[in-house]
């Protein structure tokens, strides 16, 4: 198996194509045939197409020839969370429940993928519907963590999570309604970020809509920031969709901002890992290092999971009720009992946890009028055995209250992004959590940036794959 263009970056493979070092059907087929050696072992895709893949390819080949290049992502190959609509593939969420008819339309973010000449390899696997914080379906059975084959690597955007990590694509997109980009890229070692509600427009309708991110998961910032820049902006479809001019996420990455950040190792109710508080507050004495002023917060907030749970699953389990009612055995049992849960609210239960979070919202935005960064662990873990739904220890009120510090923010829509920041004895990868105040994700990347480059942690250590 070649390993030419594993690990690659964005801006090598492309500086290799630009100067016809090879060609994107050569990059592509080194790829497959990599991702045919591993997705027995890994099991990231619901979906190939590597047919349709091999045709944008050509077309990549020919725009090169011509010196037509669309962007820095022509001819690279990526793939697409299975959550998400790609035309003429299916899109089956992760369930048996769910027929396996191809989209009719592309998601925003995939017709700007296409347009930017990528080559889209299929979809990715995930958790049913997006539903658990674990590398897991009924339908697709367990994806696995490529630091360490028996360990998850943690979900629901697993598949994106996996194929990254394993030096199979420098980018991935997957989604994110309670943390589902920024878990599996703490538990694989990557830069994964949901960037600020409505950045990324998001059709057809999520059923999830008020707590649902597209975003990229990569092994380096810039990666992330450039796969970002093409997916982001204002579609008419998605009426939460931010309009307006777009930040410049990539000149971020090499931009130095002193900056306010509050660090805050448990938020005030969490419980993490001895060896996980360790090196996440290592890493924020890294980034004070760089001359940031940090302050320590320790209590933020009481737990919102209760909050983040009505809105979440009441959304997927309205959806589902047809198939809750008369099939349920088709569905991720866990799954199952969350979702009935659910939609046996109340209606004035349920709305009083829709105004519940509106002041929560403000609480925080009240908060970031003083910090321009939270900074907290990721997760309260280093990866877990696959097939778990929780980590040992941490099952707590559902299956996605263990992953403690990301569904805050998806409640307030605030940018938030993981940082990779070191590994456990074990060799398993650890993350850091920054979440900015309101449509500033420049000072996400302005801090990750200076941290990667001060550190190389993204050059120090590779996954040891057959």
């Amino acid at each position: 198996m070649s390993t030419e263009f594993a690990f690659k970056t964005i801006r090598e493979l492309g500086n290799g194509l630009s100067h016809k070092d090879f060609s994107p059907t050569e990059l592509l087929d080194d790829v497959i045939a990599r991702c045919e050696k591993l997705e027995p072992e890994l099991n990231m895709f619901a979906h190939v197409d590597f047919d349709g893949a091999r045709a944008q390819a050509a077309a990549a080949e020919d725009r090169l020839m011509r010196g037509e290049r669309l962007s820095e992502l022509d001819g690279i190959p990526t793939s697409i969370k299975d959550l998400i609509a790609v035309k003429g593939m299916p899109q089956r969420f992760g369930s048996r429940a769910v027929s396996d008819a191809p989209a009719q339309v592309d998601a925003p973010s995939v017709e700007r993928l296409r347009a930017a000449g990528a080559v889209i390899l299929g979809k990715s696997t995930t958790s049913e519907f997006g539903c658990k914080a674990v590398g897991d379906s009924p339908l697709t059975g367990i994806t696995r963590n490529p630091w360490n084959t028996a360990m998850t690597p943690g979900g629901s955007s697993c598949g994106a999570a996996a194929m990254v990590a394993a030096g199979l694509v420098p980018y991935a997109i997957g989604t994110d309604g309670g943390g589902s980009v920024r878990i599996p890229a703490a538990l694989c070692g990557l830069f994964g970020i949901k960037a600020h509600f409505g950045r990324v427009a998001v059709y057809p309708t999520s059923a999830t809509p008020t707590l649902a991110h597209v975003g990229p998961l990569a092994r380096t910032v810039e990666d992330a920031a450039i796969a970002l820049s093409v997916i982001a902006g204002y579609d008419k479809r998605d009426p939460f969709t931010v309009k307006g001019a777009q930040p410049d996420f990539v000149n971020a990455t090499r931009t130095y901002r002193k900056i306010k950040v509050a660090w805050s190792p448990t938020l005030g109710y969490g419980r993490v890992d001895p060896e996980v508080a360790a090196l996440t507050d290592q890493a924020v004495k890294r980034i004070a290092g760089l001359g940031l002023d940090v302050e320590l917060v320790e209590h933020i907030m009481d737990d919102p999971i209760d909050l983040w749970t009505a809105e979440f699953y009441a959304g997927v389990g309205t959806k589902l009720r047809g198939i809750i009612e008369e099939h349920p055995d088709l569905l991720d049992p866990a799954v199952l009992e969350v979702l009935k849960k659910a939609i046996g609210q109340e209606m004035d239960t349920y709305y009083a946890s829709v105004f519940a979070r509106y002041e929560f919202r403000e609480k925080m935005r009240v908060f970031f009028e003083d910090y321009d960064l939270l900074l907290t662990p990721t997760l309260p873990v280093a990866a877990f055995e696959a097939g778990l739904d929780t980590p040992p220890g941490y099952a707590d009120k559902n299956i996605v209250s263990w992953a403690t510090f990301t569904y805050p923010f998806n409640l307030t829509g605030q940018p938030g992004a993981s940082i990779p920041v070191g590994f456990t004895a074990a060799g398993l990868p650890v993350g850091l959590q920054a979440v900015a105040s309101a449509h500033d994700e420049v000072s996400i990347f302005s801090m990750a940036g200076a941290y990667e480059k001060a550190t190389g942690h993204h050059k120090k250590a590779r996954p040891k794959l057959a």
